[in-house]
């Protein structure tokens, strides 16, 4: 265990840090702002579908809580403008925020040189290079779980009910922005038994409880009375919940290893060392919130799948922990491992199409969305219909580089429940009977064989070669094939 001394000197001086870290956070934000002027890339479709939230203001969405939508509509509308980079400009600004309260947090817990270090290697992570040229709720979410992190490890040393008002109210903004912020609850539970600094008392608990359920109200009031529509989605995404599990080691393994990739390698091995470590009670603290999104993912992925940033919440105290494993050299050999790959990406970004792999572009994933909706909405307004398509993915594009077409949309009338919020927002209406534009990448069969279709798109990057055209057919035909 450290010496009494360790520990005096460890938290004798939390002063100092702010400006060196602040120097550094400042430098990568506005180098990452600049760059994400150059962005060449479309919105992803989730972005755009985000940026549509928010142009429908709402207490909730169909598959995420509306912190996201909100928050781009009041930057759009001061920017005056819903170009990609002001869509996107908050993710670098948010995780610089992030940065400077984990700073600020690791001042609290081991002094100035961890709190300078674990702003450092935040903003230079690989998953917040990616979050800072791709908007994302793990992003809006981020500054929030910190801020909850910071005021409850001050509400453990402070006992003032205005800190654990203030951890309530934080947890509850990052709740709003991504359920995932459930883990802030297990975990906390785990360090209060193992770490006093993070035990806030059961009169601060009720009141952090309190004003965690008053910022949530809304959300809750919304599902209620919306069918539960975004838990019910939340619950498709946990696959195993609706059509049983089945052990997936290879999922589970892939799920680990790409951990290394979205933490870093060095700071991911630091963080599991740290957490295999019980020497330290700081230590542990840090461990127990860092475990319950990493074993709870990890146990998904192995009854069915999990994508890579799910387990996102784990690093916010993950990052105090690992800098404060990570002694000497190493913290210069994670800092600058990290710091290539966050400068590769918003590069590569920038240098779009180009490199290419396999004659097609690295990024293409995020290339040519805006370019197959003009070719659709060029069309649409010539033949004065509307379009239909069941892919989500174009109708999410359609609705933001159509904006000001003045061209309708329409996605598929549900079945037995939306599957997508198109489908819960603009179905086909039952009482239209005239022609339709429809987007799919077979032909649909109105009675008498598959239809010749009306154009074939030029389809470029994510598109490319995937077979999609424009159908003009009657309403009734798309009817009678759904």
């Amino acid at each position: 265990m450290p010496s009494v001394n360790a520990k005096l000197e460890r938290r004798g001086d939390r002063d100092g840090w702010l400006v060196p870290a602040l120097i550094v956070v400042a430098a990568v934000t506005a180098l990452r702002l600049v760059l994400l002027a150059f962005n060449k890339t479309d919105l992803f479709v989730d972005e755009a579908q985000y940026w549509l939230w928010g142009q429908h203001l709402d207490f909730g969405y169909y598959s995420k809580p509306p912190l996201i939508g909100w928050l781009l509509r009041a930057v759009t509308d001061l920017a005056g403008s819903d170009a990609p980079s002001w869509v996107r400009m908050p993710g670098a600004v948010l995780h610089g925020i992030t940065a400077l309260v984990l700073g600020a947090l690791g001042a609290r817990i081991a002094g100035r040189s961890v709190a300078i270090w674990s702003a450092a290697i935040y903003v230079t992570l690989p998953f917040v290079a990616v979050g800072s040229v791709l908007i994302s709720t793990d992003t809006v979410m981020a500054p929030f779980y910190a801020l909850s992190l910071l005021f409850l490890h001050r509400t453990g040393e402070s006992r003032r009910w205005s800190d654990a008002l203030a951890a309530g109210v934080t947890a509850g903004l990052a709740f709003m922005a991504k359920y995932a912020a459930i883990y802030l609850i297990p975990g906390l539970a785990l360090a209060a038994l193992v770490a006093p600094a993070w035990r806030i008392g059961w009169r601060n608990m009720v009141i952090a409880a309190l004003a965690f359920g008053l910022v949530i109200a809304p959300n809750v009031v919304w599902n209620l009375n919306n069918g539960l529509t975004t838990v019910s989605h939340t619950m498709d995404n946990v696959g195993w919940v609706r059509e049983g599990a089945a052990l997936n080691f290879g999922s589970m393994v892939e799920f680990v290893a790409s951990q290394f990739a979205v933490f870093g390698p060095v700071t991911m091995v630091a963080l599991l060392i740290g957490c295999a470590g019980w020497g330290d009670p700081d230590k542990r603290g840090l461990a127990m919130l860092s475990v319950p999104p990493l074993v709870a993912v990890t146990i998904e992925a192995l009854l069915d799948r999990a994508y890579a940033n799910w387990a996102v919440a784990a690093y916010f105290a993950g990052t105090v922990l690992a800098v404060m494993v990570l002694r000497g050299i190493w913290r210069w050999i994670a800092l600058l491992i990290n710091g290539l790959i966050a400068l590769s990406i918003p590069l590569l970004t920038v240098l779009a199409p180009y490199p290419d792999r396999d004659g097609a572009p690295l990024l293409k994933r995020w290339l040519g969305q805006a370019d197959l909706s003009r070719q659709i909405l060029t069309l649409a307004e010539a033949a004065d219909v509307p379009v239909y398509t069941g892919n989500r993915a174009i109708l999410a594009d359609l609705y933001y580089t159509g904006q000001d077409s003045g061209v309708t949309v329409f996605a598929p009338n549900p079945k037995l429940r939306a599957d997508s919020y198109y489908e819960q927002m603009w179905p086909l209406p039952q009482d239209y009977n005239g022609r339709l534009l429809v987007i799919a990448n077979s032909a649909p069969d109105c009675g008498s064989g598959p239809v010749a279709p009306e154009a074939q798109l030029d389809a470029t990057g994510t598109w490319a070669g995937k077979g999609y055209a424009a159908y003009l057919v009657e309403a009734r035909c798309v009817r009678s094939e759904n």
